[in-house]
């Protein structure tokens, strides 16, 4: 698929972003922020390491001080090429040396700081032993926002990637599906992301028939017959961000029951996406859709969270389930995807991205939602 690129992010951009999440950092009680390679350090530097190997390389971010970036003497052209790159210090160590001592140096002693998630256990160990002194808590725990609010640049991506979501759905509904196995429909499910400009597909779900009642059912060998629902699931990176949507199709008619079941997860779709509005705790939204599903007499087969959230990752930070109390800002993006899972029978998931604007919330993808009929 060809189309427009997008305008890259900037020095500036990068730049800003680390200053944000340094005074972020500082407003937690943190002392700092370390960033090791994954989706973090991309969004703060726009420095995707070609191999994560077991040499240390570690964005730290204190406030009041500029940005370093510790990195291997081997990796460090490479480091230096990258969008962020002008806003921050490149420290290289070179094999032999010691990267913990030098990082150590960077950092106060009795410090409590901010680690990515993802962070090797034996970088933490080995800088738990050069600073004694120091604390850490996960980047999840500590500042779970950190990336939560896009900025309008970011919308236009986010949009982006659910447009050819949407695209790859409208194209899917076409092809047969009877005869076919589920394998079959999930290959044609990453063909088509990737024919409208995904550069990475996360996942393909296809569960048809009694395979539906497992939301994250492995796609397999299965068949699909006359007669089956089928839960389509699909999403990756599109440009560096993330689509992710389900739709729930039929081979031929549905009976009665199952149209009655559609119909109920397509109102709590709606309920919950009509909770979206600013100052809105999260579990609002799940608590509207969920509502709608038990006051029907389903509330026991509704077994997950209402939404997650996502950005340069499919899921992440915000989730809208019972007891997240934080509330909804605008330019926060987030799935919306109640469903009902019949165990040895069917299952049903209807999912939009949505992001909250100022007054409300906005749908990232436009796919019918009404029962769809396929071959």
């Amino acid at each position: 698929m060809t189309g427009t690129a997008p305008a890259p992010f900037t020095a500036d951009d990068y730049r800003a972003r680390m200053e944000r999440a340094a005074r972020t950092a500082a407003d937690a009680g943190l002392a700092g922020l370390l960033v090791a390679p994954g989706p973090d350090l991309v969004w703060l530097t726009g420095y995707a390491p070609t191999a994560e190997t077991e040499r240390l390389t570690l964005l730290v971010l204190v406030p009041g001080q500029d940005p370093v970036l510790v990195v291997p003497a081997l990796e460090a052209p490479d480091a230096a090429k990258a969008a962020g790159a002008p806003g921050l210090t490149l420290r290289d160590w070179t094999d032999g040396k010691d990267p913990y001592a030098a990082t150590a140096a960077l950092l106060e002693a009795s410090g409590r700081f901010g680690i990515s998630d993802n962070a090797w256990a034996m970088h933490l160990l080995a800088l738990q032993r050069a600073l004694p002194g120091a604390s850490y808590a996960s980047l999840t725990d500590a500042l779970p926002m950190l990336r939560a609010v896009k900025d309008a640049a970011e919308l236009e991506l986010m949009a982006a990637a659910g447009a050819a979501a949407d695209a790859t759905f409208e194209e899917i509904r076409k092809v047969p599906f009877g005869g076919r196995r589920e394998s079959e429909v999930a290959a044609d499910l990453a063909d088509l992301l990737r024919h409208f400009g995904h550069s990475q597909v996360d996942f393909t779900i296809v569960a048809s028939g009694p395979n539906g009642a497992n939301p994250h059912h492995e796609v397999g060998d299965r068949v699909i017959e006359r007669g089956d629902m089928v839960v389509l699931d699909f999403g990756g990176l599109k440009d560096g961000y993330g689509s992710d949507t389900s739709r729930t199709v039929h081979v031929g008619e549905p009976t009665d029951e199952e149209r009655r079941v559609h119909d109920l997860v397509r109102e709590a779709q709606e309920a919950g996406f009509r909770a979206v509005r600013p100052g809105v705790a999260c579990q609002e939204v799940d608590r509207a859709a969920r509502a709608v599903i038990a006051d029907a007499g389903y509330g026991e087969y509704f077994i997950h969270r209402t939404g997650h959230g996502i950005g340069v990752t499919t899921h992440e930070p915000p989730y809208m389930i019972e007891g997240e109390e934080q509330p909804l800002v605008p330019g926060m993006c987030f799935s919306v995807e109640p469903g009902i899972y019949l165990p040895g029978r069917f299952g049903v998931r209807i999912e939009d991205i949505v992001t909250v604007t100022e007054d409300g919330g906005r749908r990232l993808n436009d796919t019918t939602r009404e029962m769809v009929i396929v071959d």
